[in-house]
């Protein structure tokens, strides 16, 4: 039988896991401004804010919208071609034959 393969971007996405992702990527400062809410300005910390934002579905709401859009923005790592193909036997084969 085949797994179903969910097309919803937050599955297995905790909400710990967006706030500790949207404060590595933006900091409190910027996310309190990003997102107007007291836990991301006054003294925050996750755990105040994930005590927050279970209690309150708007606000949970605004940080799964910014953690989406964060994805969005996200630029692609640019592929190192070299490193990648000095790991691959065929890499090394084509550059030794002329």
């Amino acid at each position: 039988m085949a797994a179903h393969i969910s097309k919803d971007p937050l599955h297995g996405v905790t909400l710990e896991m967006q706030v500790n992702a949207l404060v590595a990527r933006y900091g409190w400062e910027k996310l309190g401004k990003l997102i107007n809410i007291n836990c991301f300005k006054s003294d925050p910390s996750v755990k105040s804010s994930l005590k927050f934002l279970r209690r309150t579905p708007w606000a949970r709401a605004e940080v799964e919208a910014l953690y989406l859009d964060s994805l969005e923005d996200a630029e692609p790592q640019p592929a190192q071609d070299a490193e990648e193909e000095a790991g691959t036997p065929w890499a090394n084969n084509r550059h030794t034959r002329s």
